[in-house]
């Protein structure tokens, strides 16, 4: 065989082997989310095969600095949406406005002493509940398992867009907002106030997840948030979780310690099977 009969043969063998391969399960897409005329990025990790997918929405928290929200982008939550994707799940990653230096931020709450928490929520909610709408048009994904999970504003943003219902489950790690420093939360009673609030049209199950050394949120008030929250209609299972580190906020990164309990609640909630 010549030389280059056996490069042809080659060329044609890496082809086949390219188009047989299955797709990658950490496949990676951006699809522009349009919100109040600003288009963000949702970033779509899809899983092997060809779906329809059952899909997460999973979203991010916000620094305490808001010098911070400029460093949110592609990276964000990657390992967390990776870990779902790689057992079926599509997870969209949306970063909302405000954060990676597109749009204005809307989700400012106002001065310590009365923050306005719940429209802080809400605003949040405009994004994931924007992000969903235009996944749920995609063929490979199912309109009918659609989920949402979110971690600290992100938490907190994911239960103000399950008021109203839309969705199927929702799992809260963290949620709140107002932190300024260790165990220092503005007003506390306000946060406590919009999580009734938020429980009063709250239609699709949640699993709450804080760990007990968060030093954002703490144990206490995370137990007045899930009381209020409940007190008002809102379905929802408290886990207390256990110390993480110097900080227990952080306990989302750990996401080998709490997947399969999240992953129990999304089996009886019907978006896993």
């Amino acid at each position: 065989m010549s030389r280059t009969s056996a490069s042809r043969l080659l060329a044609l063998w890496l082809l086949a082997a390219s188009l047989s391969a299955p797709a990658s399960a950490l496949e990676r897409e951006t699809v522009p989310v349009t919100v109040e005329g600003t288009t963000i990025n949702a970033y779509l990790y899809l899983p092997e095969g060809k779906g329809p997918f059952p899909l997460l929405v999973m979203s991010h928290g916000s620094p305490r600095d808001g010098n911070g929200r400029s460093g949110y982008g592609a990276g964000t939550l990657s390992a967390e949406a990776k870990a779902f994707a790689e057992s079926g799940v599509a997870v969209a990653v949306p970063v909302r406005r405000g954060y990676g230096g597109i749009g204005e931020w809307a989700e400012a709450y106002g001065p310590c002493d009365r923050p306005d928490y719940y429209r802080a929520g809400v605003e949040t909610a405009r994004d994931i509940r924007a992000t969903v709408a235009a996944l749920k048009q995609r063929r490979d994904i199912d309109p009918a398992r659609i989920a949402l999970i979110g971690h600290s504003a992100g938490g907190f943003g994911s239960v103000a867009a399950g008021a109203g219902g839309g969705v199927r489950a929702i799992v809260n790690f963290a949620g709140g907002r107002g932190s300024r420093g260790p165990d220092d939360v503005c007003a506390q009673e306000k946060l406590v106030e919009a999580m009734s609030r938020y429980g009063a049209s709250s239609r699709a199950p949640e699993l709450w997840v804080y760990s007990q050394n968060d030093h954002f949120f703490g144990p206490d008030l995370a137990r007045r948030m899930h009381a209020a929250f409940t007190s008002a209609g809102g379905k929802a299972t408290f886990i207390a979780a256990p110390a993480y580190g110097s900080d227990g906020h952080h306990y989302f990164g750990a996401v080998s310690s709490w997947k399969p309990e999240v992953d129990a609640f999304l089996k009886r909630t019907g978006i896993l099977k």
